[in-house]
Order: C-alpha cells, then structure tokens, then sequence
C-alpha cells in the first residue's frame, strides 16, 4: 500500500468550468480499466475500485489517492481467484463501500469460472474486504446460498457501527415466474463482514425485478439502508423503485419513485451519494438520467433534475461538493459491445443547471465513469 504510482502514462487531466459552477476534471482510468467505481471519504481520500481484463473474464482492482497527493497507491488485485470478475453488460462489475473504521467492502458478480458456486449451481455473489492491516483483500466467499438466476448486478453498504449490507435481485428457489417472480435478497453482516446471515426477500411482493438492470445500495451518516433497483410487476412495467431501512436493515419499505412503460430490459443502472444530511439518488427512466433528493422517512423523492438536453443517457454517476452544487454524469452512445461518450452538468444547489453540459468522446465498450466531489469543491470524473 506504500508503493506509489502515477496514472500520468494513461491519464489526462482537463478541466473545464465556468465562473458560475464548480471545476470539473476529467481523467482517465488507470491502463484502459473498465467501470471505474470512486468515493471520496471524510478524510479526503480518494478509493478507487475498477475492473481490467478481458470482458468475460476480468480482475477487479482497488487504489487509493491521499488528500493533497497527485498518485494513487499500487493497485491491489481485490478478487483472489484470477479471472473471476466480469465487465460484460456494464452492470456486472464490482460495486464497494466504506464502513467501520474506513474499511473497504467489495461485491462483484462472478464470471463463469468464479468459484465458489452455490449450492444452486448459479452464478455467485462474491465478496470480501480488506484485510485488518489493509495490506491485501481477504480470499474471496460467495454469499449466494438458496437463490438462483443472478443476472444484474449486486451492490453493497455499510455503515460506521460494523453493518454490512449485500443486495442482489434473483429468483426464489421455487421460481416460475420469470421476471415478474424475481425479488431484491439481502444477505446481512453484524460484525463487519466476517460473517453474514443468509438471504431474505426485502422488496414488495409482486414488485419483481427486471431481470438484467443493475442496482445500487448506500447506507447514509444516520444508519438508514437506501436501495434502487428496477421493478419488472408486468412484462411492460419496469419502475423505478427506491427501499429503505430504518433500523439497520431489520425491515425495508418500498415504494415508486418513477416510472416507466417498457417492454425491454434497458440495462440500467443507479447512482447515490450523500452531503449535508440529505441523501440523493440517480437513475435512467425513457431516455435521459435524472437525480433527485431521497426521504428515508416518507420513502419518496423529491422533484427530479435532468440534464438541460433531453438526450438518451445511461449509467448515471453522481456527487455533490461543499457548496450544494451536483456533478451528474451519464454515458451517451453506449450500447452492448459498444463504446460512446461522456457527459456531464453541473446543478446548483437548487437543483437547476449552473453551466452547460458537456460532452467528450471515449468512453469503451462496456465503460462507464465514476464522479467524486474534491475537498476543495472541484470534481473529478474518471472514466
């Protein structure tokens, strides 16, 4: 973790604002990684989590970015099976966050090789953390132990008392509904990832889930769950659906935050992030992304932003700095097996545009971006 690196080979820096919103960087993830994940925490230390190799068969990475400092740490290779990780669909890849005392909690879905397998011969749910001395990752475990058809992917939170929250959408054991019989599972730990309780369904009956969307978990400063996830109730009907838990995942509400009358699966994916007490969520609904401030207490969500061009977005990432002002970032372009671009805008703290979105070419095939607030109110997006 001492080793120091420098991404000056395969990174670039540009800056770009306006007097009136915040500074923008762009920089390119390390060595042509793919679905670069970044949280920056109190301390202003940025972690970095992304995945290299091939699409089907690929290995996640973890660095980290002092305040101040211009290097990220030596990468370290997170899963201890080579190859276990896949990058294919863009939803799939590995999702972190930070919990007790900082530490770093990892989930990923596996690749075809992953092991260990469940016991229902799906695919696995993979975890694991770094390790006391935060010198190197655990072996990795799956958390899968009686559901099946892992398709999207699974995310994880954690919170500062030692709660760790994995989330996955999969089918029940007795599954024959498709879709409309899937649920969002939740496989909880009370001691900091050593150990976790088998998984239960938290999400509505008859909510389903749309078989191959992502979704997102994060766990705020006052202990309260959030999940999004893409419900599937109809064959046409995939909302948007935000849960929360207010007693460390005990139990969840549900409800509809937006919704929308499709046929297909869009592959999608959320975004959360946290600043001044208020939680906030993002998310694609019938062609552009949007974000908006989440209530744990009423379940709903405030008025949505979007982009000033009502454009087609994908993979909303999303970060607000100091000021109140929100970086919302998205993909344009990208498809199944195909690259496109990056874009991006800058909201006040009302919630209304405070410069004009920005677009920049070369985002790869199965890419998206990650987007952190810096300590001194820029942000930096990495993709």
């Amino acid at each position: 973790m001492q080793t120091k690196f420098v991404f000056a080979l395969c990174s670039a820096l540009l800056a770009i604002g306006t007097a009136s919103a915040a500074e923008v960087r762009l920089q390119r993830a390390p060595g042509g990684a793919l679905q670069p994940q970044a949280v920056t925490d109190a301390r202003g230390v940025l972690h970095l989590v992304y995945l290299k190799g091939g699409p089907r068969e690929c290995d996640v990475y973890y660095s980290r970015r002092e305040p101040g400092k211009a290097d990220f740490s030596a990468p370290l290779r997170v899963n201890s099976q080579p190859g276990s990780a896949i990058a294919v669909g863009t939803i799939r890849g590995a999702q972190f966050a930070l919990g007790k005392g900082g530490r770093v909690h990892i989930v990923w879905n596996g690749s075809g090789q992953a092991e260990p397998k469940p016991a229902t011969k799906s695919s696995p749910l993979l975890y694991t953390r770094l390790n006391d001395a935060g010198t190197a990752f655990e072996p990795q475990r799956n958390l899968i132990s009686n559901t099946l058809h892992l398709d999207g992917g699974g995310t994880v939170a954690a919170d500062a008392e030692g709660n760790v929250f994995a989330l996955w959408h999969a089918a029940p054991s007795d599954n024959q509904g498709g879709e409309t019989s899937r649920a969002v599972f939740l496989a909880r730990s009370r001691d900091d990832g050593k150990t976790f309780e088998g998984e239960r369904a938290i999400s509505p009956e008859a909510s389903g889930a749309c078989g191959c969307c992502g979704m997102r978990a994060f766990a705020d400063a006052q202990g309260h769950v959030f999940a999004l996830f893409r419900t599937a109730s109809t064959a046409l009907n995939r909302d948007m659906m935000l849960l929360v838990s207010r007693d460390k995942g005990e139990r969840f509400t549900g409800d509809y935050v937006h919704r929308w009358r499709v046929g297909q699966c869009p592959m999608s994916s959320e975004a959360f992030t946290e600043s001044g007490g208020r939680v906030f969520g993002a998310w694609e609904t019938a062609g552009p992304v949007q974000f908006a401030a989440l209530d744990a207490k009423t379940v709903k969500s405030g008025p949505p932003s979007s982009p000033a061009i009502m454009v087609k977005g994908k993979h909303p990432a999303m970060a607000v700095n100091k000021s109140g002002e929100t970086l919302l970032v998205w993909t344009e372009g990208t498809a199944w097996q195909r690259g496109g671009a990056l874009a991006w805008q800058v909201f006040g703290p009302d919630g209304k545009p405070a410069a004009e979105p920005q677009r920049r070419d070369g985002v790869p095939a199965w890419g998206l971006a990650a987007a952190v607030a810096e300590p001194d109110g820029s942000f930096t997006v990495i993709y």
